[in-house]
């Protein structure tokens, strides 16, 4: 069976992608394959997978097809009800290609993956920490209605509101994949509520996003470019974070880089999350490497920095989200802010197709 999309590069061939989970069955009947383990993990991952992509596009084609047969039904009889009833079918329908269409400009080998993201306050005190408050919910309602699970990791109170940071790991399938999209500096303007003058803020906050790296892939991390601390947690996470010494922070000293964690009771499952980011961080700043290396080659290169704002959120004088990179605007941000990020991701991740191609 083939499907069409010219936005999807022409042909999406579901035999290719059958034969190739045909092919996966057989390497997992290798009695070789059941001692590895490293080995079984990447094949059921890609399994899974596959048949998801399979399925989607196979129940697609079939409300096409009875969608069709209904048409046809409804014009040889002149039926007005079947005509409102595949109005309503054509939509779900259009929801349904545009899902998978978006899935089509995931092709990166992480996009599928799950995302670890973090929010961090620019300068301007509780302003800024009230802006990346803001923030984390509109990406826990993303992920709510994407039917991904969260979980916070590690979060730093802001002094008088808000926050200073926030770490969190969202699973679900193509979490890092959509959620890439938002990677850079948020901008907000509005009159502060905590200005008794009622004066208008500016207020920026960065995001990062990568992805959850699994044991097929190696990392290398040397002991002795580590440094561990533990201390007391603060803020979210239970009755227990005020009484013992169980959040971890680790640096990794060549890098710079530094993950921490906080969401357990204990001090060794922090530890072992806490590690888990770190081998993710270091994963993706080796992609972020070799990505910066191709678009140099291509004269391309899109530095994301402190001063590369992506997107303003502007609730006075006026009413306007808007993406700085894609143009696309929206008039309701209170929407926006409860987590209806579809349209600027897609937008994004079709901007960077056309690119790339």
């Amino acid at each position: 069976m083939k499907t069409r999309s010219k936005s999807c590069g022409g042909i999406f061939d579901l035999d290719k992608k059958e034969k190739r989970l045909k092919e996966l069955d057989v390497e997992a009947q290798n009695p070789d394959v059941w001692q590895n383990h490293k080995e079984m993990q990447r094949i059921n991952q890609e399994k899974i997978s596959l048949e998801k992509i399979i399925n989607d596009w196979k129940s697609l084609y079939q409300k096409v097809s009875d969608a069709l047969v209904l048409l046809e039904m409804a014009r040889e009889e002149n039926d007005e009800g079947s005509f409102s009833e595949i109005k309503t079918e054509l939509e779900a329908i259009k929801k349904s290609f545009g899902s998978l269409e978006l899935k089509c400009f995931l092709k990166d080998e992480s996009d599928i993956k799950n995302s670890y993201l973090s929010i961090n306050a620019g300068a301007g005190g509780t302003e800024a920490c009230d802006w990346a408050n803001m923030l984390l919910r509109m990406y826990l309602r993303y992920a709510e209605k994407q039917g991904y699970k969260t979980e916070i990791l590690s979060l730093t109170e802001g002094e008088e509101a808000g926050i200073k940071s926030v770490t969190l790991l969202v699973e679900g399938p193509y979490a890092y994949g959509h959620l890439k999209a938002e990677v850079g500096v948020h901008r907000l303007v509005r009159i502060s509520p905590f200005d008794a003058n009622a004066r208008r803020h500016t207020s920026f906050a960065s995001v990062s996003a990568w992805p959850e790296v699994d044991e097929t892939v190696h990392i290398e991390i040397k002991d002795e470019d580590l440094r561990i601390d533990t201390y007391r947690a603060s803020g979210a996470g239970g009755q227990h974070v005020n009484r013992t010494d169980s959040a971890v922070r680790i640096t990794h000293l060549p890098t710079g880089i530094v993950v921490q964690c906080q969401s357990e009771r204990s001090q060794h499952s922090n530890k072992d999350k806490a590690f888990k980011m770190l081998r993710a961080a270091l994963y993706e700043r080796e992609m972020e490497r070799r990505r910066e290396e191709k678009a140099k080659a291509n004269a391309q290169k899109k530095a994301i920095e402190w001063g590369s704002q992506i997107r303003s959120y502007v609730l006075q004088p006026y009413q306007l989200v808007k993406d700085l990179r894609t143009g696309i605007e929206s008039g309701d941000p209170q929407k926006v802010l409860d987590g209806d990020l579809s349209d600027f991701i897609e937008g994004y991740l079709k901007l960077q197709a056309q690119e790339s191609s």
